[in-house]
């Protein structure tokens, strides 16, 4: 029997582990669920101890150990071609007859046979309900793995195993799976979960969005979306939105990338855009999404972003061709390399670095390496439909209505970064950067045009300057103080 498969037999359920008290993780404290209630009305004093509802539901827990085990039937016969993934479990290329009525001793009883129709294909057997199943079965030479779907094994015990506990769970739990998520409610919070975890009240509150107040703006108001991907969890574990068990040995459910959230994968669909990334999960700065930077280092904006402008401004707005002349591309890369290696900007003063333009350079990759550029890709059409129009107040209007459909961390780096462009502007008879100038530089950095307008991208590239230019020089008036 596998490690995984014994881990998920002889763990106990955790149902009532944390019910009615728990310590909560970073403080010395213990909340307990016990009230008392006084009556004034008489002299009897009563005490009532709180019926806290179980944190996790173990029923699907439950359901999973009653499912069949696998058992091996074991083929006696020598065979000189058999396969070197194998073991006693394969019985050559017998009939589908024959592998059917071996398989039917016991439940579970599982066995390998190569077909005999495809001769060099092989096909699993197992019994589930007293019917033989057969499944067409694959083998990844380079991973060393088993696989009949999606999900891939080390063995084909483990393969069994799941298989059974996947098809035994849908046959008896199948209606309460597909209302799990509707039963979700308010419960305690287990001691290792962080403050972010999803609450299922801001679930059902995720249809009601608040307009963000762009002049408080604080990255922990940020909204964002989950980063799901498949995982795969050894030993128990259990949804962290409707508390249910996740059943089987592989894939059993989705891990936020970003903030470690777990849950199904048909809970993952409804989970709320309440992400809070965990720092210690994003390891780097360059190509890092925006929102998960400056909420996982609990930011207004990026670090680079606010030192690199603080040097250029307090030795570069007289250089001539700032932004526009280009850096040495070693150090650009050097510096991308230490502060995605160390999380913070190094040392960029004049004693480090006495190329300005390397500062500028830094700048212009961090934006450049954004994957969802400041102005972001479905705002694209809107910001371009705006220019084209031919009145001057249309255009201000225009563009201050699609700023505002900006994610809120977007809009306080584009409102940030285009004061500093207007300062860079004040010095234009030196520098020679002029708001259309810096339009030219920025357009395509700021605001890059989505994958499927690519081939059209090279005819928007004046309106993307135009764009840049009136934020520039109009953004008095388009971004709120």
């Amino acid at each position: 029997m596998s490690r995984s498969y014994d881990l998920a037999q002889h763990f106990p359920p955790m149902e009532t582990s944390f019910a009615g008290r728990f310590t909560k993780k970073g403080s010395g404290s213990s909340f307990n669920s016990q009230v008392s209630v006084d009556d004034d009305s008489s002299n009897n004093r009563h005490s009532y101890e709180q019926v806290a509802e179980p944190v996790w539901k173990s029923h699907l827990y439950q359901v999973q150990l009653k499912a069949p085990k696998p058992q091996r039937v074991v083929c006696t016969n020598h065979f000189s071609n058999k396969p070197f993934q194998y073991g006693k479990e394969y019985h050559g290329p017998i009939s589908r007859e024959e592998a059917d009525r071996l398989v039917m001793q016991k439940e579970g009883c599982y066995l390998i046979r190569e077909s005999q129709r495809q001769p060099g294909s092989f096909v699993l057997v197992f019994n589930f309900s007293n019917q033989p199943r057969n499944y067409k079965l694959y083998f990844d030479t380079e991973e060393n793995q088993h696989y009949v779907g999606e999900k891939r094994f080390e063995t084909t015990q483990d393969l069994v195993a799941d298989g059974l506990i996947t098809l035994y769970v849908d046959l008896n739990a199948k209606d309460y799976i597909e209302h799990m998520t509707l039963n979700a409610g308010p419960a305690a919070r287990p001691p290792d979960q962080q403050d972010f975890r999803t609450t299922h009240e801001q679930t059902l509150q995720r249809n009601t969005p608040t307009r963000p107040v762009y002049n408080t703006f604080k990255a922990s108001d940020c909204e964002k979306a989950h980063n799901f991907k498949t995982h795969s969890y050894y030993g128990p574990h259990w949804c962290h939105y409707c508390r249910n068990f996740m059943w089987g040995l592989k894939a059993q459910g989705v891990r936020c990338q970003d903030c470690s959230y777990d849950c199904h994968k048909q809970c993952s669909t409804i989970i709320p855009n309440n992400c809070s990334p965990d720092r210690k999960l994003v390891k780097r700065v360059f190509g890092v999404d925006l929102t998960t930077l400056i909420k996982a280092h609990d930011q207004k904006r990026p670090q680079i972003v606010e030192s690199c402008v603080h040097e250029l401004e307090k030795r570069g707005l007289e250089l001539e061709g700032i932004y526009r002349v280009p850096g040495f591309a070693d150090d650009i890369t050097y510096l991308r390399n230490q502060i995605d290696k160390e999380g913070t900007v190094p040392d960029i003063t004049e004693q480090a670095f006495d190329d300005i333009n390397v500062i500028a350079g830094l700048v212009k990759s961090y934006f450049r390496t954004l994957p969802i550029p400041v102005i972001t890709f479905d705002l694209y059409d809107q910001f371009i439909a705006a220019v084209k129009m031919e009145d001057k107040s249309d255009v201000l209007k225009a563009l201050s209505t699609a700023l505002k459909s900006l994610p809120p961390a977007h809009y306080e780096l584009l409102k940030y970064f285009c004061r500093h462009l207007q300062r860079v502007t004040k010095y234009k008879d030196r520098n020679l950067m002029s708001g259309e100038n810096l339009g030219i530089v920025f357009g395509p950095t700021l605001m890059r045009a989505p994958d499927h307008l690519a081939m059209e991208a090279v005819g928007y590239i004046p309106y993307q300057k135009k764009i840049i230019q009136s934020l520039i020089e109009e953004q008095d008036v388009l971004f709120e103080r």
